[in-house]
């Protein structure tokens, strides 16, 4: 017999399947075995959008800028009315700066965190460290935790962070980098003050000078359109547009748009619009407004009639798509009308390719849509809403597939196109995570409107991005939100459903008490369905929410789940619950039943060919074959449970696996296999920044230093 209990008769050389990283065939190896997994290179992050193409009256602020960080670095907040050009002016000076920051240059719009998740400083920190490398399941679940990494992995190169329309001390705070000589640039409404005590230097910016806004409307329009006698009348229009750069754009648009229309005639216009003056009696920000409304008069019937559509739009962002779905029209005609709106800067495309709106136009949009009649207002949001939970049920079938669901939405995917779907389960998940905000948006809106059905389908249809990636508030908003809708619906099985997976992210969040009157009021609504499977799943689910509290009632609860899998002839059901029910009879001193349940469990996974499910149902085996003692069968299934796990790609499976060999090994006393398995996790969570690595790399070290000592 080998070591670890293997049979030296009758090896053979056979490999089958397919293999996710290094694979060795041999017969006999003399001295190690290594494998080297070299982290995926991670490019610089290069954030920060290029700056407007005409730019005036800025340079001071730009050398004002320089001059407070200089060689030393420091934080610098732009404050300013909206469409001031704070902005531009940060991402002027940050393309000026291009090759300072060896460490990156990271670019966050809470603008677009606070309409989508609702101004989660979490989300913009974890941008931040996806753009670093760092994997989803390894981030940290608390601000200060996410904060903490942050600042780790940006101690020792300078790096630049821009930070666009923050409204909160806390958004600056949490994003100061590591590295001495970094710089953060913000801009923001407001002064926030209270960033003094960082050394913040507060730099208001003011609106352009007459002489400066012509320069720019020049610019804009050609020296050769504005000529002349044409001059006096133009000053009129940069007056009127109060020296803010977005209106001037618009404005100067109209002229570019219009050769015919003289300066004059277009200045008369701006000086008698009553729109105008009604915008400037209600003050405020509301004379910036009046420019996109002359703007919007210059509009075709149709580019008029969709830019209006657009301001019903739930979300912030649309491809064009979205737009013709919300405007009853071909993608083609909505393509040809947002060409129109974007040379009119009524609208902008985005990094992504989607187009949104500055907040002020949108704020026009929205009002304009007021022409329409009510019936059609309601019918835009209805398309859209209908539109959006469509594209989520093709991305949640290509991501879950056959998974139990109560809502039909996956069903009716029969009666639209089919060229709609996704390549593969990775592009569904990646249009998810870009499309979360809207979705989130649209089920809102559903609500709002009382639908009750696509606002708990749609809930049930991000559960598919939420289960993959680590959006917790997003998950406990969609999903509170969807169970009550389901409950106004009366569907007793969709709110049993979503309560259940409400209480994932609850967990998650160490919220245990909600977590368990969610799966309390769940089984009751489950029970009350008649839902055999869903019966079952509850029960599953509130087994590993007493795994947490009461592992002895973690297993009664389990056994229950097992008697409706079984009646409900759930085969993977059946499986999945044997699997956890073996994991909580190993906690409660069960070993020997816990080895013949995690048995079947690994047989039955096998035979629906689920390797993945199979692969952990055997580590969790080898584990409880450990705690009896029987070390060389323990080995076995560990080390084979590590292969099939490497096979299917779930590499941080495999490291937990890799732990519990070198724990094995250790206690054997074999220092090399335990270096071995111990290089393999270290690996591993480093090629993903998963935090585990630093503890495991501080581990081999020490064991190093030990060995040099002992010499």
């Amino acid at each position: 017999m080998g070591e670890y209990g293997v049979g030296d008769e009758g090896v053979r050389n056979e490999f089958g399947g397919t293999a996710h990283g290094p694979v060795v065939q041999a017969g006999v190896i003399h001295g190690d075995v290594r494998f080297e997994v070299k982290r995926p290179d991670v490019p610089v992050p290069r954030q920060v959008p290029a700056g407007v193409a005409q730019f005036v009256d800025r340079e001071p602020v730009i050398e004002a800028i320089s001059g407070w960080v200089g060689e030393h670095g420091g934080v610098a907040v732009l404050s300013g009315l909206p469409g001031v050009g704070k902005t531009a002016t940060a991402r002027r000076w940050a393309q000026g700066e291009r090759g300072r920051f060896p460490g990156g240059e990271f670019y966050v719009d809470f603008a677009e965190l606070r309409a989508q998740v609702g101004g989660d400083v979490s989300a913009g920190v974890s941008r931040c460290l996806r753009a670093l490398g760092v994997e989803d399941r390894y981030l940290p679940r608390t601000l200060g935790e996410l904060t903490g990494m942050f600042r780790s992995w940006t101690a020792d190169q300078r790096v630049l962070m821009v930070l666009d329309d923050v409204t909160e001390p806390a958004q600056v705070r949490a994003l100061i980098p590591g590295a001495p000589g970094s710089v953060v640039l913000a801009t923001s409404q407001g002064m926030l003050g209270e960033l003094l005590d960082v050394g913040a230097r507060l730099m208001p910016l003011e609106p352009l000078k007459a002489e400066h806004g012509l320069q720019l409307l020049k610019r804009l329009c050609g020296e050769e359109r504005i000529a002349g006698d044409g001059e006096a009348a133009a000053e009129r229009i940069v007056q009127c547009c109060g020296g803010l750069p977005v209106a001037l754009h618009v404005a100067a648009a109209r002229l570019v748009m219009h050769p015919r229309l003289s300066i004059e005639a277009f200045a008369d216009e701006l000086d008698d619009d009553q729109r105008r003056l009604n915008a400037l009696r209600r003050g405020g920000e509301r004379a910036v407004t009046a420019v996109f409304g002359v703007a919007y008069a210059a509009l075709s019937q149709e580019a008029a009639r969709l830019y209006r559509v657009l301001g019903l739009y739930p979300g912030r962002r649309w491809d064009a798509g979205t737009a013709a779905a919300a405007a009853g029209t071909t993608e083609l005609q909505a393509a040809e009308q947002l060409d129109v709106l974007e040379t009119a800067s009524l609208v902008t495309v985005a990094a992504d390719g989607r187009y949104d709106f500055h907040d002020l136009v949108r704020l026009h949009a929205r009002e304009a849509a007021q022409e329409e009649s009510e019936t059609e207002r309601t019918a835009v949001v209805r398309r859209t809403v209908d539109h959006l939970l469509t594209r989520a049920a093709h991305a949640d079938l290509a991501v879950m597939g056959n998974r139990m669901r109560i809502g039909r939405y996956v069903e009716r995917l029969g009666e639209v196109d089919q060229g709609a779907g996704f390549r593969d389960r990775q592009q569904a998940l990646e249009w998810l995570d870009v499309w979360r905000d809207e979705l989130l948006s649209a089920q809102r809106a559903a609500a709002d409107h009382r639908w009750h059905r696509p606002a708990w389908e749609l809930a049930e249809a991000l559960t598919a991005l939420y289960l993959n990636r680590r959006y917790l508030n997003d998950w406990v908003k969609s999903g509170d939100l969807g169970a009550r809708e389901a409950a106004a619906d009366g569907n007793p099985a969709a709110e049993a459903r979503l309560r259940t997976l409400l209480s994932r992210p609850l967990m998650d969040r160490d919220e245990l008490a909600r977590a368990g009157r969610e799966l309390e009021t769940a089984i009751a609504r489950a029970d009350a369905s008649g839902h055999a499977l869903l019966r079952a799943s509850v029960r599953e689910f509130y087994g590993r929410y007493w795994d947490r509290c009461d592992p002895d009632r973690a297993l009664t609860t389990y056994e229950e789940a097992m008697t409706l899998y079984r009646a409900a002839g759930d085969e993977r059901g059946i499986a999945i619950g044997l699997h956890f029910m073996g994991c909580a009879q190993h906690a409660v001193g069960r070993t020997e039943d816990a080895l013949a349940t995690l048995r079947d469990a690994y047989d039955r996974f096998m035979a629906i060919e689920d390797r993945r499910m199979g692969a952990r149902a055997l580590a969790a085996l080898g584990r409880a074959q450990g705690t009896l003692g029987r070390i060389d069968e323990a080995v076995t299934a560990l080390e084979e449970a590590a292969g099939m796990l490497r096979e299917r790609g779930a590499v941080h499976y495999e490291a937990e696996v890799c732990e519990a060999l070198a724990e094995m090994a250790e206690e054997a006393g074999d220092r090399e296999r335990w270096r071995l398995h111990i290089t393999r996790a270290q690996e591993i969570y480093e090629a993903g920044g998963g935090p585990r690595a630093v503890e495991l790399r501080r581990m081999l070290a020490e064991a190093e230093e030990a060995e040099e000592a002992a010499e």
